[in-house]
């Protein structure tokens, strides 16, 4: 069986061809082709699996996750630990951020003029805190809107950052149940077994996810439009390079452990954030190579990283809107001030969560141009790249959601050093029923993969235990 990376690679190669096929055979958003059409279908259909598993993913996770927490020491120092690495990664983020579109100055010398008017901002402290409170079980939200034809079509969302909270929520109030609650922490545990598997069979197929993504942005963007905004592109780019491949290998060095086990552990899902440009939709791959690559116990990931997944952005939330910032600034000709710099780092720290349940960074660069009072107008002129830009960002927030729960994990005593330091062999994404409690089932188990052409683990050659085992 041919391993997840080279497919990857290789459904982005015929991705660039076909994307680059159908651009040139005229393919546009106004006119699109057959081959353009194919190829968004592909892609977005496959996001469109990624997300309907995530509402259920995320629910049963965190639930199951605050049950397994009884059985961690230190429970809460472990969510105060997670919370406050959180941001103290951020913080650095937005600093290089910051410093970088100093140094590049990507929105110099246009002589554009300040919009005379533009429209407020849809983004507020306000609305942030509103948004926390759910507005229904499962935070789903409908929007209904007219075509020209005159049909009605809806529409259903979700906001994660309420079902995160909902999820929170039950999970406490199932702990604080004690017995009566048993059986439903059972059921929770086995509907999580069950949703597992179904996204293991979703993630199967990212190569051909990819193909479609891939092409489709090629098709619709093309390369020529980096054009006017390519020193911006550059920026952000150098400052998610920085961060991913100099900050967190100093922090990862910092604690002790290896560089190259981290990589090697984390890049699967760092590669499908690349190709996804989804941290939620990322989540359950990123939940895996935490638990099974990188030995973060069970209990504690699968709190930590689905928490991550809407809140620990630091392409999203930190160095993208720090360079945006300074680039609207410098487009219309507007002077920063130290005050407006400091509000750059306060609102990327604390204001990450406003991305959760949305689409790029659109939203968290709304709420940072709005605090700043620079035009909004800024947000449009950098839409025709965000495709582009939001593949690496996507990457480096998926990274820093793996990162941040090994930190932790080290610092507490709790790391299974031997997955961590594993040789990394085989197919990465092992089948759930390979990982069994106790030296005899794995022994077992191990066999039967063997004879099925599957490793024992994701990426490692030890088999990873269940986190009541840990």
């Amino acid at each position: 069986m041919t391993s997840f990376g080279p497919q990857i690679i290789a459904a982005l190669v015929v991705g660039l061809g076909l994307g680059l096929l159908a651009r040139t055979t005229g393919h546009t958003t106004e006119d699109p082709n057959a081959l353009g059409t194919t190829l968004a279908t592909l892609g977005s259909s496959y996001v469109a699996l990624l997300r309907a598993a995530v509402v259920p993913l995320i629910f049963t996770a965190v639930v199951s996750s605050i049950a397994n927490l009884r059985a961690v020491n230190n429970a809460a120092r472990l969510a105060g630990q997670t919370l406050l690495w959180f941001a103290i990664t951020a913080l650095i983020a937005v600093v290089i951020g910051i410093g970088l579109g100093v140094i590049f100055q990507p929105g110099a010398g246009t002589g554009a003029e300040q919009p005379a008017e533009y429209e407020g901002s849809t983004g507020s402290w306000t609305a942030f805190l509103t948004s926390l409170v759910p507005a229904n079980f499962l935070g789903i939200q409908a929007s209904s809107s007219v075509a020209d034809s005159g049909a009605v079509s809806t529409s259903l969302s979700f906001n994660v950052l309420q079902i995160l909270v909902i999820a929170i929520a039950v999970g406490i109030a199932a702990l604080r149940g004690g017995r009566p609650a048993e059986p439903f922490l059972a059921f929770n545990a086995s509907a999580l077994a069950v949703i597992q598997k179904v996204l293991w069979w979703i993630i199967r197929i990212a190569p051909l996810g990819t193909v479609g993504l891939i092409g489709n942005a090629v098709a619709v963007y093309g390369w020529d439009t980096i054009g006017s905004l390519g020193m911006f592109t550059i920026a952000v780019y150098v400052g998610l390079a920085i961060v991913l491949f100099g900050v967190y290998p100093v922090l990862i060095k910092s604690h002790g452990l290896s560089v190259k086990q981290y990589f090697s552990g984390a890049w699967p899902a760092i590669q499908l954030g690349f190709v996804s440009r989804s941290s939620v939709g990322t989540l359950p791959l990123t939940q895996r190579v935490t638990e099974r690559n990188l030995g973060v116990p069970r209990g504690y990931a699968s709190f930590a990283v689905p928490l991550g997944a809407t809140t620990k952005m630091d392409g999203c939330a930190a160095i993208y809107p720090a360079i945006a910032a300074i680039f609207v600034a410098q487009f219309f000709g507007i002077e920063l001030t130290i005050t407006q710099y400091l509000l750059i780092a306060l609102v990327s720290v604390l204001g990450s969560a406003a991305t959760a349940g949305t689409t790029g960074a659109v939203v968290m660069l709304t709420l940072t141009l709005s605090t700043l009072g620079l035009p909004l107008a800024g947000v449009g002129l950098l839409l025709a790249v965000d495709p582009i830009i939001d593949m690496g960002r996507t990457a480096v927030n998926v990274a820093g959601q793996a990162l941040v729960p090994t930190i932790v994990a080290k610092r507490e005593g709790i790391l299974d050093s031997t997955l961590y330091d594993a040789q990394r062999t085989g197919d990465p994404f092992a089948d759930d029923s390979t990982f069994e409690d106790g030296a005899a089932a794995d022994a077992q188990a191990a066999a039967e993969a063997g004879n099925d052409g599957l490793s024992t683990s994701v990426g490692s050659d030890a088999p990873s235990t269940a986190a009541g085992a840990r």
